[in-house]
């Protein structure tokens, strides 16, 4: 049995993940984006603009009724990862820090948080928490970035 070093594993790892990546841009017929206009060129800010990520009345309900259950104060963070049924896919999860890359969206108390290069593919977007015979998440309502996705909203394509 051939034994492999850790380095040449992590490079053929490298390329197997870049080829892909690239295969999903062309698949997806993604457009590169402008390195000038992305949330990492941008200073950091917390402050509300017309880019700004819009919270629902139940989001803000029920990250109250989660945060009641818990010692110290969550975040919801939102994040984009590749994958899902239409090439990228919205993750909550709760968290109790941020880093230095984040941006946060607060309305009476509760907070959202994006990394940078997530809040590309969400900047504008409507966040909300939705309860359904078949579930009960947290969703993106509506993304400006999105010219497509599946109909229970938990995948997108950018245009």
């Amino acid at each position: 049995m051939p034994s492999f070093s850790s380095s040449s594993l992590m490079k053929r790892s490298v390329s197997y993940f870049a080829a892909l990546i690239h295969q999903n841009y062309t698949i997806l017929g993604v457009r590169r984006i402008n390195p000038s206009s992305t949330a990492l060129s941008q200073p950091h800010s917390t402050s509300v603009s017309s880019e700004s990520i819009h919270l629902t009345d139940n989001f803000v309900r029920r990250m109250k009724e989660l945060q009641a259950n818990e010692h110290e104060e969550k975040m919801l963070r939102l994040s984009i990862e590749a994958g899902g049924c239409s090439g990228f896919q919205y993750s909550f999860s709760l968290d109790d820090k941020t880093n230095s890359d984040d941006r946060i969206f607060e309305r009476e108390g509760v907070k959202l948080v994006v990394d940078n290069i997530s809040y590309d593919f969400v900047k504008g977007s409507t966040v909300d928490y939705v309860e359904e015979l078949i579930r009960s998440a947290f969703q993106v309502a509506s993304n400006p970035s999105a010219v497509g996705g599946c109909s229970c909203k938990s995948s997108f394509i950018v245009g």
